[in-house]
């Protein structure tokens, strides 16, 4: 059973940057960092056999299921795909995949059994911050590594992950530009899901708003899973009684109810449109285009992006699981990773030495769905952002898209505590915070 994230869980977890929170994970670990800069392989990462044991790690149940199922069939692919071409340094790609099940402790229980247990050599994995954040304290106490596939809210950037979504400067802050110039003069009321992800997002918004002269009339969350939306609804209605853009950050099936009510009420996309951030595709197609249609989202990639890559890509989704199937970013997102971490094992000419492969990572480039991505020095992805509306078919017409992949920016410039800060793994001076002189 999901276990519900609460407004008192948030409130007990400490945070060291403005806006983010540590959530814990459950127990201690019983191996400790390998020194910094060595090579030596992790224990928990050594192994040998014909095989290359790798974790797929996301919510198979529970409230974010209706998101992460997708998400596991990419990375599946890809897996698939590079054993048929011969597989990892003469070795085949042995997939380990375990269910989160929405929990964030289980997260990091089934973390732990993935390295210790199992003794893979990555793990491919989670989808909210919450859940990236219960396993990251693993990851760095056992010197591991995640590859973690989804746009997040930054104010994070850790040695022992490789992000490729959408930093907040590749998703958030370029709609947010895009609303003011399209809707000028309108107010926006930001909604979200009550844990670390959208309440980090709207701490960026409303100073990205300050700063250029937007204006915010509300602000409110509900428990991750929850569906007790008409409240929030009747306040959107009485703070913007002449129309005005609802930014959402709601996760997971939330948004069933939720859009499915604003319909209801009749607080339509004509007079008030609203821009996600967490649904794609697949969740518009699970909650019902006739719902969402003229409502906007930011991603980096959209299933509707003209290109050889992504029609390959899309193609070799179909055929594998069902012609009515669609892709979306996060999936995209998870594919590629599966890439660019065979690309960094080859150069390294090790999967078991992780040092060797982190550094192997820096550089990668990848042909992806969505246009060629560069893996910056700090662990995240250089990308393309995209706006898409919703049409009748359920899929994303382009709105508005960058001409040249986005660099990513971890450390927000519009927060005031983390202005000025970079990330440079490349350098052990520098490492996941520095500031810019």
């Amino acid at each position: 059973m999901t276990r519900p994230f609460k407004r008192r869980d948030f409130l007990l977890m400490g945070s060291a940057v403005a806006g983010s929170l540590l959530l814990k994970s459950c127990g201690g670990s019983s191996s400790g960092p390998s020194p910094a800069g060595t090579s030596s392989p992790s224990p928990a990462a050594a192994g040998g056999g014909n095989t290359i044991k790798v974790g797929i790690l996301h919510s198979l149940s529970g409230t974010m299921a209706i998101s992460e199922k997708s998400v596991v069939d990419a990375e599946l692919l890809a897996i698939e795909e590079i054993n048929n071409a011969g597989g990892v340094l003469g070795k085949k790609i042995e997939p380990i995949t375990e269910d989160g099940a929405s929990d964030w402790p289980t997260f990091a229980e089934k973390a732990k059994k993935l390295i210790d247990q199992d003794k893979v050599v990555t793990i491919f994995g989670c989808w909210t911050s919450a859940s990236r954040k219960a396993v990251k304290e693993v990851f760095e106490s056992k010197n591991h590594m995640l590859w973690y596939p989804v746009q997040y809210e930054g104010q994070e950037c850790s040695k022992n992950i490789f992000y490729t979504g959408a930093a907040p400067n590749q998703q958030i802050e370029p709609s947010i530009d895009w609303l003011l110039d399209k809707y000028k003069g309108k107010p926006f009321y930001l909604v979200g899901s009550d844990y670390v992800f959208p309440r980090t997002a709207n701490t960026i918004i409303k100073a990205q708003l300050a700063a250029k002269g937007g204006k915010v009339v509300g602000e409110d969350y509900i428990p991750l899973g929850g569906t007790e939306v008409t409240p929030i609804i009747a306040k959107i209605k009485k703070a913007m009684p002449n129309g005005g853009v609802i930014y959402n950050s709601l996760n997971g099936d939330s948004n069933v109810a939720f859009f499915k009510q604003l319909q209801g009420a009749g607080l339509n996309p004509d007079k008030y449109p609203s821009m996600s951030v967490s649904i794609a595709e697949e969740e518009v197609k699970a909650i019902g285009p006739e719902y969402l249609k003229g409502h906007y989202a930011s991603w980096n990639y959209f299933m509707t992006v003209e290109g050889a890559a992504n029609k390959k890509f899309v193609d070799a989704f179909k055929a594998k699981y069902g012609a009515e199937r669609v892709t979306n970013d996060p999936m995209e997102a998870a594919y590629i990773m599966v890439y660019l971490w065979k690309q960094a094992v080859e150069k390294a000419k090790t999967a078991d030495d992780l040092e060797k492969v982190r550094m192997a990572a820096l550089g990668q480039t990848f042909e992806a769905p969505e246009g060629k991505v560069t893996l910056e020095n700090n662990h995240h992805l250089s990308k393309f952002v995209r706006i898409g509306e919703v049409n009748d078919k359920g899929l994303f017409e382009i709105a508005y898209a960058s001409k040249e992949a986005v660099k990513p920016i971890p450390w927000n410039q519009f927060v005031k505590d983390t202005k000025g800060y970079s990330c440079d793994w490349s350098d052990p001076k520098k490492g996941g915070k520095y500031k810019v002189s």
